[in-house]
């Protein structure tokens, strides 16, 4: 005989049905801790149903718990429990009557939503507040699941006359769930404009017209009840204040009076919330005395947040840092709070430096230098570079402070640490393009560390800085010769900075550097593999033999000085973006639209919409497969395949060496199999060319650079212009494929033209 396995679940079926009511509590107690570490207790659905009518009020916070979780999964059992929600909701407990209406709003269940109305029509008037608030919230939930239910019933309306309730909760709660349902009618509305026809009424429109519009009495109901609720409610008022447009200049003076207490809340939020609101009415503000109050009554909030714990830091630095770029005189006075600590994480360390950037002016650059210097000696590279960074862009934004930047800069590239000289060479370039022709007494001292250079952009910088005053170094054709030595294995960066340095050597020292810029000039024109320096070294050439002159005034051209931005987002982003502080998007410092998805979207809209993705994934492969199909039937002009080609046709595969052997025995003139990667292979295969080429006009391209020049005197356009060739004229012209038979049909005259061009500019 086979013994039934008797597992877990088994176990609690069977404690779920005991008579003795310490063992069923301790069972469902058992049911939710499986529930909560995942395991699927779906099963156990009727037997815990059954232990919802009881007097414990824990026993049955658990059982709703359970029921909330699996309602979804168990749609035709739902049912059962309906009679027990009613009979909680007139319960004589108020908490039980406030548990059972906030359950039943939770089960997402179609079945259950026509016996929801009832019960929350009960539960909106009922004389406890507690009740009134929980069953506020529940006409959100119901409205998202069935719009029209909520509106017929009038709980859309009930709702707004509880924005002025006696008590101030309800009052939040209701604010917090007209502002719910006042965004999804929005999104309804937009995803019913975009799926009808332009013109046609949907009934997304009608129901989202009227809903929660805040109006001058509305609106002193919220201010009344904002000191008085918990932090969830101040934020939800505060939310519905920063939508609210005020109809004059007066009313927005009021608001910004009337929140300004809210600056000393302890919670973060509820502060960010109020920044958010005063920022937004005070544009409307036109009192200077008012405006100068307000920021100064919003620093030392927004100071307090900094010494908060780090992850708090970082979006109240997220935060400041964009307050600092519409408004920096709100902490103009407290940069030694962004100095960095020692146990600071490396995400908040590069907050607090822009900041300290934002905040830095005269009064204060020595401290801020001295601050920056000590950074320079730390052990993490990124801060450090990032410090050295710092030091560059306080020289670019303040230029009486540039002479202490550059001689912290000079002390920094003294201590001969690899990454920091590097770094600093690469900020002296941005002085040099800021302050031109004023600190020209350190160059000697930047190349002086060239043999350290190993990254990319300290060489650029480094040979820019060299290009540009190559007229005041002596030694500069030496200097940009070491990287002309190791111009191929260099990055595409460092070969279009050299090759610009040494065209400026030339242009400003003619003489000394005909050798290395006709060297420079045919090692980026033939052996480099980047066809922006390639391009780049053409563009030089042909500019210096037909027109130097032309060539200084673009090579040599005044170059407008650089400036540190004043935002980080453009002004008008940057006002879109005050109005979100206290979001993701002003954390972010990006729209909510770039990252947040149009429209509500559930977990069964997301079941639904990965399904209908992957069928049609599956659409695209078999649609891909059949095309790949068809063409292995059809002719394939880049056919690299090894199938072998039937010997009726040819031996082997034609190449550009190879003669077509025709299989025709009557001797007709038939023409030759040929494809297109043939023709190609052809154009390719002349024979090899002279040492010295050969341009469009036949001047060839000596050793001295002024006659390698004159190659490429004539205009672009003429050497460039199509001609019509005729190959009966042209004896000079190589065979393309010498060893081909006669039965070969030549190239065509457009392809041959096509070459000849081609092979005319080299």
């Amino acid at each position: 005989m086979v013994v039934p396995k008797k597992g877990e679940n088994y176990e609690l079926r069977s404690d779920l049905n005991s008579e003795y009511k310490d063992k069923r509590a301790d069972a469902i107690k058992r049911v939710i801790a499986n529930m909560t570490v995942g395991k699927d207790v779906s099963g156990l659905f009727p037997d815990v149903l059954k232990n919802m009518q009881t007097d414990d009020l824990e026993q049955k916070k658990l059982v709703y718990l359970y029921l909330m979780n699996y309602a979804s999964t168990q749609p035709e059992l739902v049912i059962l429990a309906v009679n027990t929600f009613v009979k909680d909701t007139a319960d004589p407990n108020p908490l039980v009557r406030a548990l059972a209406i906030r359950t039943m709003g939770c089960l997402r269940a179609e079945k259950i939503i026509d016996y929801l109305s009832d019960p929350l029509q009960k539960c909106l008037r009922d004389d406890d507040p507690y009740v009134r608030k929980t069953a506020a919230l529940a006409v959100a939930k119901l409205y998202d699941l069935k719009p029209e239910l909520a509106v017929d019933n009038g709980f859309v309306e009930q709702l707004k006359d509880m924005v002025g309730d006696s008590n101030p909760m309800v009052v939040a709660n209701a604010v917090a769930a007209l502002t719910d349902i006042h965004d999804i009618a929005l999104s309804n509305q937009a995803s019913a404009s975009s799926a009808s026809p332009p013109g046609s009424p949907t009934s997304a429109e009608q129901t989202s017209e009227g809903i929660f519009i805040i109006d001058a009495h509305v609106l002193n109901k919220l201010l009344v009840a904002l000191n008085e609720c918990s932090e969830w409610g101040r934020i939800a008022i505060l939310s519905a204040l920063a939508r609210y447009k005020a109809a004059d200049v007066e009313e927005s003076e009021h608001i910004c009076e009337r929140v300004m207490p809210q600056f000393q809340h302890a919670n973060g939020s509820v502060l960010l919330s109020a920044v958010r609101v005063v920022m937004i009415h005070m544009k409307n503000v036109e009192r200077e005395d008012l405006i100068k109050q307000l920021v100064r009554k919003m620093a030392p909030p927004l100071v307090t947040l900094v010494s908060s714990a780090p992850e708090i830091q970082w979006v109240a630095l997220r935060n400041i840092n964009l307050l600092l770029q519409k408004r920096p005189d709100i902490l103009q006075n407290e940069m030694r709070v962004f100095f960095c600590k020692y146990n600071d994480p490396p995400y908040v360390k590069v907050e607090k430096l822009e900041i300290m950037v934002r905040l830095a002016g005269e009064k204060n650059v020595d401290t801020l230098l001295s601050e920056l210097k000590e950074y320079a000696s730390e052990v993490d590279v990124d801060f450090v570079r990032k410090s050295i960074k710092a030091i560059g862009q306080t020289a670019i934004k303040i230029p009486e402070a540039t002479d202490r930047c550059v001689n912290v800069l000079l002390e920094l590239i003294a201590t001969r640490v690899s990454y920091v000289v590097q770094e600093a060479i690469v900020v002296m370039k941005d002085i040099f393009r800021k302050y031109p022709r004023s600190y020209e007494g350190i160059i000697p001292t930047l190349c002086a560390a060239l043999d350290e250079l190993d990254e990319p952009e300290a060489k650029a910088s480094l040979i820019w800085i060299i290009g540009e005053y190559a007229e005041k170094i002596e030694n500069a054709d030496d200097l940009l010769g070491i990287f002309l030595k190791t111009f191929k294995e260099e990055s595409y960066q460092v070969q279009l900075q050299t090759l610009t340095a040494i065209v400026k050597l030339f242009l400003k020292k003619p003489d000394e550097s005909q050798a290395i810029v006709q060297k420079v000039l045919q090692t980026a024109t033939k052996d480099c593999d980047s066809p922006d320096v390639r391009d780049r070294a053409y563009i030089y050439w042909r500019l210096l033999s037909t027109d130097p002159a032309a060539a200084k005034s673009v090579v040599l051209a005044d170059r407008p000085p650089i400036s540190l931005p004043q935002t980080t987002v453009p002004p008008a982003i940057l006002e879109g973006l005050l109005e979100e502080i206290s979001t993701l998007a002003s954390v972010y410092h990006k729209p909510a639209e770039t990252f947040v998805g149009k429209g509500r979207m559930g977990i069964d809209a997301m079941r639904k919409r990965e399904t209908e993705q992957e069928e049609d994934l599956s659409t695209t492969r078999e649609k891909a497969l059949h095309v790949v199909e068809q063409g292995q039937k059809s002719e394939n002009l880049l056919d690299f395949d090894d199938d072998p080609i039937p010997s009726s046709i040819a031996p082997d595969f034609p190449s550009s060496s190879t003669t077509i052997i025709n299989p025709n025995p009557t001797g007709m003139a038939a023409a030759p199999v040929r494809n297109a990667l043939d023709d190609m292979l052809d154009l390719f295969s002349q024979t090899s060319l002279p040492p010295t080429s050969t341009n469009t006009h036949g001047s060839q391209f000596p050793n001295t650079i002024s006659n390698s020049l004159s190659g490429f005197g004539q205009p672009l356009n003429e050497s460039t212009q199509p001609q019509q060739h005729q190959p009966q004229s042209q004896p000079q012209q190589t065979s393309f494929a010498s060893s081909s038979s006669a039965s070969q049909p030549p190239p065509s005259t457009s392809t041959q033209a096509g070459t000849d061009d081609l092979l005319g500019l080299f």
